[in-house]
């Protein structure tokens, strides 16, 4: 396997390989992992398809899958932790230069005034443009008791009092 621009060099390659997860516990044997890494940086660089990738990183499914199942799974959080922890034991980060500006983040004009509390849900039985009373029918606007609009009962009192 010869190496491409922009494929994982010797050393980085030696860097990010003891934080791997071990290959061949359940299942199969996995494809190799520098070729996997290699077509999802390949992807990532370029914003290819998935399905689009060259087929010198093996199926795109095999690079698709392991990408996904290591995002899932925190793989990906573990090996950048490491390689931090790693460049930051050999002196590598200048923290110095680290920095975080918070006078620019505002919220949206519309952010202001949200509703305090959540919204009203309807109950299992009622259905969409039912008067079927919810769980909050003592909140202002909850559904009341039916009224009759016949001309034969217009005589009568609405409510017992």
């Amino acid at each position: 396997m010869f190496m491409r621009r922009g494929d994982l060099t010797n050393e980085e390659w030696a860097r990010l390989k003891p934080h791997l997860p071990k290959s061949g516990q359940r299942g199969g044997r996995w494809v190799s992992h520098r070729r996997i890494i290699n077509g999802i940086l390949y992807r990532n660089r370029t914003g290819v398809p998935w399905r689009d990738l060259p087929a010198r990183f093996g199926k795109w499914k095999t690079v698709y899958e392991r990408h996904r199942r290591w995002s899932a799974d925190g793989t990906w959080d573990k090996i950048y932790a490491a390689v931090l922890a790693d460049a930051d034991a050999l002196g590598r980060i200048d923290w110095s230069m680290v920095s975080v500006d918070s006078t620019t983040c505002r919220a949206h004009q519309h952010a202001a005034g949200a509703r305090k509390k959540p919204p009203r849900v309807p109950g299992k039985d009622a259905r969409p443009g039912s008067t079927a009373p919810t769980r909050d029918s003592d909140d202002p606007g909850a559904a009341s008791p039916a009224r009759s609009t016949s001309p034969e009962k217009a005589d009568a009192a609405p409510w017992p009092c």
